[in-house]
């Protein structure tokens, strides 16, 4: 048997018993219990996240703009009081 036909055959054997070991199925119940506690948690995926940012960037431009136009129609109003009937 020559060696790298050997070694291929050694690292099939140990891929299989890897495979096949706890430690598979350990990993493979972490994943499960983790999948399942994070469906229990009130959480947004990153697309809805970012959805959600630029609604809210939106909103603060909206409420600066009519702030502004809010003081703008409060000095305009105060000067009419001071002219003359």
């Amino acid at each position: 048997m020559s060696t790298p036909r050997f070694l291929d055959e050694i690292g099939a054997k140990l891929s299989e018993l890897a495979a096949n070991s706890p430690a598979r199925d350990i990993e493979k119940n972490v994943k499960a219990m983790l999948g399942s506690a994070f469906g229990k948690l009130d959480l947004v995926t990153r697309e809805e996240f970012e959805v959600q940012r630029e609604v809210l960037a939106h909103a603060r431009q909206k409420l600066a703009e009519l702030e502004a136009r809010v003081a703008e129609l409060e000095r305009a109003r105060a000067g009419e009081g001071d002219k003359p009937a």
